[in-house]
C-alpha cells in the first residue's frame, strides 16, 4: 500500500468532521479518522494536538475534561457553531477542488 497522504491544510477539516456527530477525545478522533479512511490516514499525536489547540483558539471547537472509557482523565473536544459553519464552507471548497483536479487528471 502506498504511503498515506495528508494534504496540507486538511487536518483541521478532518478533525471537525470527526467531531460533527459527537464530542471525542484525542484517541477517539484519531480512531474515527483512521476508520473512515480505511486505515489510509496515520495522524501523529503532535500534529493532532497542535491542530486541536489551534482550532480551540479560533473558536471552532470547545474542550472540557472528562473520563474516558478506560477510566482515565481525558480532554473531550466538541464542535462549536462557528466550527460547523467552517466545516460546511471548507467541505464545499475541498470537494469542488477535488472535482477540478479529478477532471484534469482523467
Amino acid at each position: 500500500m502506498a504511503e498515506p497522504i495528508l494534504i496540507r491544510g486538511t487536518l483541521d477539516l478532518l478533525i471537525l468532521k470527526a467531531l460533527a456527530a459527537t464530542a471525542r477525545n484525542g484517541f477517539e478522533i484519531v480512531a474515527e479518522l483512521e476508520a473512515r479512511s480505511g486505515g489510509a490516514l496515520e495522524i501523529e499525536d503532535s500534529a493532532l494536538y497542535q491542530a486541536l489547540h489551534r482550532m480551540e483558539q479560533r473558536g471552532l471547537i470547545d474542550a472540557e475534561w472528562g473520563i474516558s472509557d478506560n477510566n482515565r482523565r481525558a480532554r473531550y473536544y466538541s464542535i462549536t457553531k462557528a466550527g460547523r459553519a467552517h466545516l460546511k464552507a471548507e467541505s464545499k471548497r475541498w470537494l469542488a477542488s477535488a472535482t477540478i483536479v479529478r477532471r484534469v487528471l482523467a
